[in-house]
């Protein structure tokens, strides 16, 4: 974990507590003990042995402290940080330290959906959800008053942050290839993580992955930007629709003149290309009329 961006501060250290195995077997030596212990005090009238046996077993019992994977124990002396124990098990250290574990394992944070505004000032509602874990625990533990909270908070403040920075979707009067809310998601939740993690750092976190949720237009402007989707989407596919029926129709003029199928003077082929462009951009089926004529007459 980088940490050269702090001079000072509170930093996670290794602690070698005592295998609770061995010592738990100590601790039955003590116990057996007691069956010679306590006739000896019966025989010569004196407690000492038994009070020392019982001092042991009290002192030696209130030193276990058991550790799950992926779970840690912060120790502390009065009130001096000591280190974090990390491997699991049955552990032993001294009873005057004190123990408080705490879990490394994944966590999601579910951030509800958020009005905010995006780069153009349109009201938006954006969800994500945050998947972190605990890293450095002497941060989580003594840096922030409750990482947990800090974590939820953060994660709020960077979303609003990130949706604001970028569009919901291009316009017309903007570039076809910027960074979008909408089809830019990748940038969009790689941005955000980074701004996370930047924020969350103070707290021994990582953020592992963070994800847009929900995403759309606030209900007060659904309707209208729904409308200007609507229109855009037309527009793009009239453009689609002329272009190709240009080209169709250049190719069946071209076509015709090369292999002297007929012979078009400028007023037939005015006359063929409007015919064409009505049937090939026509939203409707065309009907067919036949002109038992000329064309002059």
């Amino acid at each position: 974990m980088n940490t050269a961006y702090r001079k000072e501060g509170n930093f996670e250290k290794p602690y070698t507590t005592m295998n609770g195995i061995a010592m738990l077997a100590v601790l039955l030596a003590l116990l057996a003990s007691l069956f010679v212990v306590v006739p000896m005090m019966v025989a010569h009238g004196s407690p000492v042995p038994f009070i020392a046996v019982a001092v042991a077993i009290a002192f030696i019992s209130s030193g276990f402290f058991t550790l799950q994977p992926n779970e840690a124990g912060v120790l502390l002396l009065f009130g001096d940080y000591l280190g974090t124990e990390r491997k699991a098990g049955l552990r032993w250290t001294w009873p005057w330290n004190i123990r408080s574990r705490m879990s490394l394992r994944a966590r999601n944070h579910n951030v509800e959906t958020l009005k905010v505004n995006d780069k153009r000032g349109n009201p938006i509602e954006i969800g994500a959800v945050v998947v972190w874990h605990v890293e450095d625990t002497a941060q989580a533990r003594f840096d922030v008053e409750d990482f947990e909270n800090f974590v939820r908070v953060q994660s709020e403040s960077a979303l609003r942050h990130m949706a604001s920075r970028y569009n919901y979707d291009t316009g017309e009067d903007h570039d076809a290839h910027e960074v979008t809310l909408r089809a830019g998601a990748d940038a969009v939740v790689e941005a955000l993580r980074e701004e996370l993690q930047a924020r969350v750092q103070i707290a021994g976190v990582r953020v592992d992955e963070a994800k847009i949720t929900h995403l759309a237009y606030a209900p007060e402007i659904a309707g209208a930007m729904l409308r200007r989707q609507q229109a855009e989407a037309v527009i793009a596919a009239r453009t689609k629709i002329v272009s190709g029926a240009v080209s169709m129709v250049e190719m069946a003029i071209h076509g015709l003149s090369e292999k002297n199928v007929v012979a078009l003077d400028d007023e037939r082929k005015a006359a063929m290309v409007s015919n064409l462009m009505v049937v090939l951009c026509s939203e409707h089926d065309t009907q067919p009329i036949v002109n038992a004529g000329t064309l002059y007459n």
